[in-house]
């Protein structure tokens, strides 16, 4: 696949573009954690029309992919490989470290030392490169980054940055705190956290790393296993003859210029509908009632 021309949809160019490590992306990129079996466990319900919705990413000019070596465990990987590779060389695969799942699907931390290298050794084989362009370190901590100390995760991550095996370090579900004690320690890519028209606690954050030039990717972006529900949003959206998740989607876009999306589905049609989101211009009365809603 890497030696066919793609053309970026209109939607696409719509979008705009952002730096991710040292590479210009689209804003509107894929979240795969979706093509996955339900709970993201286990292989997908139809194997074909998970490639399906990868091939189409790529054929409309989806140039950031995000995945992780524990959706499935290791299917999404697995099947990205299989689709895609060998890989458009413009295509840039994020992925996260610092989880395992148990036979029964829970979502373990997996953070120790000779656990992330494990870890980053899995996505190696499971997607079939030799170097990991972008891996964030997912902080888990029970149910709250406050707990336990990153620093030699992160240090672990740098060593086997320094080894060659992954090209840029991020971070993830982490503190603003945190990500400035990061950033203090090395150069990060990249912050995924949970954000969202509803979800707001990093407004101040990502005015700082766009500052810096540091993209910012929410996770959640439309409310996660919990889709957003607004009067307003939907008021919004009703008037501008859209979906209420594109609405939403569209906000982030405009948000901040550092806000890359992921929007997650196994459908080919709700890809081509979050794409769309980026051609939508939302006006400065829509703006207003749909910055109010986590006031």
């Amino acid at each position: 696949m890497n030696n066919v021309t793609i053309t970026p949809s209109s939607s696409i160019v719509a979008s705009g573009t952002y730096t991710l490590g040292d590479r210009k992306v689209h804003r509107m990129g894929y979240g795969a954690m979706q093509l996955a079996g339900p709970h993201v466990f286990g292989p997908p319900k139809d194997r074909t029309a998970a490639q399906a919705v990868l091939q189409e990413a790529i054929a409309v000019g989806i140039d950031h992919i995000d995945t992780s070596d524990y959706y499935g465990p290791h299917v999404v990987n697995g099947l990205i490989r299989e689709t895609l590779a060998p890989y458009p060389t413009q295509l840039t695969i994020v992925t996260k470290l610092g989880a395992r799942r148990d036979d029964h699907g829970n979502w373990l931390p997996w953070n120790d030392a000779e656990s992330l290298e494990r870890g980053l050794m899995d996505n190696l084989e499971h997607l079939g490169v030799d170097q990991i362009e972008i891996a964030n370190l997912r902080l888990m901590f029970g149910e709250s980054p406050t707990e336990g100390d990153f620093i030699p995760m992160l240090e672990t991550l740098i060593k086997l940055r320094d080894k060659g095996l992954l090209r840029h370090i991020g971070i993830s579900n982490a503190l603003p705190v945190q990500v400035r004690e990061a950033r203090e320690r090395t150069e990060i890519a990249c912050v995924q956290n949970h954000y969202n028209l509803a979800h707001r606690e990093d407004d101040e954050l990502i005015d700082e790393l766009a500052q810096a030039g540091v993209a910012y990717v929410p996770f959640f972006p439309l409310g996660g296993f919990t889709p957003l529900q607004s009067d307003a949003l939907h008021e919004v959206a009703r008037d501008l003859d859209v979906s209420p998740m594109q609405t939403a989607l569209a906000w982030l876009l405009q948000r901040s210029e550092n806000i890359l999306l992921i929007p997650g589905t196994s459908s080919v049609a709700h890809l081509h509908e979050n794409i769309a989101a980026a051609d939508i211009d939302l006006p400065d009365a829509a703006l207003e009632k749909l910055n109010a809603i986590a006031g």
